[in-house]
C-alpha cells in the first residue's frame, strides 16, 4: 500500500535551504519515492492561510517512508534545514477506496 509523506515547511533563509533541497532528491528515490508536489503555489480554501512551503512524496510503503527518514543519506541532509526551516513531518498510508 502506498504512504505519502507530507512535508511543511516554513523556510525562514531560502538561500541557505537550497543545500537541504540539494540533497533530498536522491536520498527520496533511493527508497522508491517520487515528488508528487515539491513546493508549489498554494491555495487555501479554508481556515488560516497556509503559508508553509508544502511537499507530497508518494512512496511504496509506510516502511519504505520510514526507511526513507531513517537513513544516513536523509540524516546527513537534515543539519542543512535545522537553523533555516521549521518543518512538520508526517506519513500517511493508503489510497481511498
Amino acid at each position: 500500500m502506498p504512504a505519502y509523506l507530507i512535508y511543511r515547511a516554513h523556510v525562514h533563509d531560502t538561500e541557505a535551504y537550497r543545500a537541504y533541497m540539494a540533497r533530498t532528491p536522491a536520498a527520496i528515490a533511493a527508497f522508491g519515492g517520487r515528488f508528487l508536489a515539491r513546493g508549489g503555489e498554494t491555495v487555501t480554501l479554508e481556515g488560516e492561510p497556509e503559508t508553509a512551503r508544502v511537499i507530497i512524496v508518494e512512496f511504496p510503503s509506510r516502511a519504505a517512508a520510514q526507511a526513507f527518514y531513517d537513513s544516513d543519506i536523509y540524516r546527513a541532509a537534515i543539519p542543512f534545514r535545522h537553523q533555516v526551516a521549521d518543518v512538520q513531518m508526517v506519513i500517511v498510508e493508503g489510497l481511498a477506496t
